[in-house]
C-alpha cells in the first residue's frame, strides 16, 4: 500500500466526539493503579521462589547477588505485568470502575 492510498483511506476519518478526556485520564489511572499492585503482588510471590538459592560457587554472585536480588525480582514482577500479567490487573480495574459508579449513584 502506498503512503498516497493510505492517506485517501484515512482522508474520511472523523474525529471522535463525546469523549471526555477527563474519565480517559481516569481510565489511565486506574490502569496503571492496578498494573502496580499487580506487580507488586507478583514479586511478593516470587521472593520465596528464591530463598533458597546459593550464591557462592564458580558462577554465582556472591554477597553481591543476594543484595540485588529484591530489585531483581521487582524487575522480573514488571517485566511479567508488561506482558500482560496474570490477569490480576483487570480485575483491579473492574471493581475500582464498580466502586466510583456505586459512589457516583
Amino acid at each position: 500500500m502506498s503512503d498516497l492510498s493510505i492517506t485517501a483511506a484515512v482522508s474520511g476519518v472523523q474525529p471522535a466526539t463525546g469523549i471526555d478526556p477527563q474519565r480517559t485520564r481516569e481510565a489511565a489511572r486506574m490502569r496503571e493503579t492496578a498494573e502496580q499492585f499487580e506487580a507488586s503482588f507478583l514479586s511478593q510471590m516470587l521472593k520465596p521462589m528464591f530463598e533458597g538459592l546459593k550464591t557462592d560457587g564458580m558462577f554465582g554472585g556472591g554477597e553481591a547477588e543476594g543484595q540485588w536480588r529484591s530489585f531483581m525480582i521487582d524487575a522480573m514482577a514488571k517485566q511479567t505485568v508488561k506482558a500482560g500479567g496474570i490477569g490480576l490487573a483487570d480485575q483491579v480495574v473492574a471493581q475500582m470502575i464498580r466502586m466510583q459508579e456505586e459512589g457516583q449513584a
